[in-house]
């Protein structure tokens, strides 16, 4: 390797010289947010969910009703599934 080669491309491109940064304007810009149509609906959807009471109170009477009765009948099948269901997921 030429050694005076290199000084030499080295001074044509002045690439020894430390380049200053170009000082940068200050701007002032402010930080804005958009929400999406979806993304309101998404929210108001759910507070109403939040909102809502998570008992139906008129299908549990309905069940105390029948068991008080003793017409209400579960299929074991239908137990199982949804045990299952719950352990899996």
């Amino acid at each position: 390797m030429r050694i005076d080669a290199y000084m030499q491309v080295n001074q044509l491109y002045n690439t020894n010289k430390t380049k200053s940064k170009a000082k940068q304007e200050k701007t002032s810009s402010k930080d804005s947010l958009e929400i999406s149509d979806f993304g309101n609906a998404y929210h108001v959807a759910k507070q109403a969910v939040s909102q809502g009471s998570d008992v139906r109170a008129e299908r549990v009477r309905e069940i105390q009703e029948k068991l008080a009765a003793g017409t209400y009948n579960v299929s074991i099948e239908d137990v199982a599934d949804k045990m299952a269901d719950a352990l899996l997921s």
